[in-house]
């Protein structure tokens, strides 16, 4: 995997919307957070406009998220928010220039489109938070952000639960929003699972979808290929009346028996405050123990 090159203080970070409209104080505050950390800041053109759901028409992100990509000077691209869009002009982007010249694709969410397509380019990127949730993130949400960007040093624990499986594994780090990865299991947008660790969260999904898409990874044979499980935050999920039956953590174990890699849940990642910065692409150790779980880069 080609890894972007660390940024410095002075460099350019282009801040760009994608998928749904945000908010002008979001894109302000994120101005401000960077630009005090020592960084320049452009924003595209349309990442404040407002077409329905979206932040401009598919050609107007799609126009800003070229730019983005093909920018001379920026060296890192952050995904304003998510909401459902990017998919919408994935295919239509030339990732040529990029390829040559990777930057930092930081966001999460619907922006792990953009992490699979990186992915299959074998270029590392960044599931991390993005503006809309900067005011409200964990200082080590934030602090994360801007290690990983740097180039810094840090790992990630998470405390122990009861659904734990202890182990010390390593592989490759992928993941992202497990909706999205399931939406593109076998297309040409998908991850290489295997000898991977891989991370999944999501949000307001109804416990009966989660199970769904949770057999079609089994069939897919993707967690007979992974060499550790690591379940974020599973944010407002959705029980139906009458109830399904089984929590999120046991249609997950249900799906993972006989699996005999290490697996944690409740990490730091995903639609919550405390979302760390997880590198895409990059060589960890997951290490799941009776005190807890710990991501190590190595």
């Amino acid at each position: 995997m080609l890894k972007p090159k660390n940024l410095v203080r002075g460099d350019l970070i282009y801040v760009v919307a994608p998928a749904k409209n945000i908010e002008v104080g979001h894109i302000e505050f994120c101005k401000k957070f960077f630009e005090d950390l020592g960084f320049l800041v452009e924003v595209g053109l349309h990442t404040l406009k407002t077409y329905n759901y979206f932040s401009g028409t598919d050609e107007e992100r799609l126009t800003d998220f070229q730019l983005a990509l093909d920018h001379p000077k920026a060296k890192a691209i952050v995904c304003a928010r998510g909401g459902y869009g990017a998919v919408r002009i994935l295919d239509e982007l030339n990732w040529d220039q990029f390829k040559q010249k990777p930057k930092w694709l930081v966001g999460f969410s619907d922006i792990t489109v953009f992490h699979l397509r990186c992915s299959v380019l074998k270029i590392m990127s960044l599931h991390a938070t993005m503006p809309l949730n900067f005011s409200s993130n964990s200082k080590a949400a934030l602090l994360t952000l801007n290690a990983a960007l740097l180039g810094e040093s840090f790992e990630i624990n998470a405390p122990t639960t009861p659904f734990n499986r202890e182990g010390i594994s390593s592989g490759k780090l992928i993941g992202g929003n497990l909706s999205i990865i399931f939406s593109l299991i076998g297309t040409s947008d998908t991850f290489d699972f295997e000898g991977a660790i891989l991370f999944l969260e999501d949000l307001s999904e109804q416990h009966y979808h989660i199970d769904r898409m949770l057999i079609a990874f089994k069939k897919a044979g993707v967690f007979d290929k992974i060499n550790g499980l690591i379940i974020g935050g599973m944010t407002d999920l959705k029980d139906t009346t009458p109830s399904f039956g089984m929590t999120y953590e046991e249609i997950i174990i249900e799906k993972m028996e006989g699996i005999n890699v290490p697996r944690c849940f409740d990490f730091p990642t995903g639609h919550i405050d405390d979302n760390r910065a997880m590198i895409i692409g990059a060589d960890v150790e997951l290490d799941v123990n009776a005190q807890g779980a710990t991501l190590r880069y190595v």
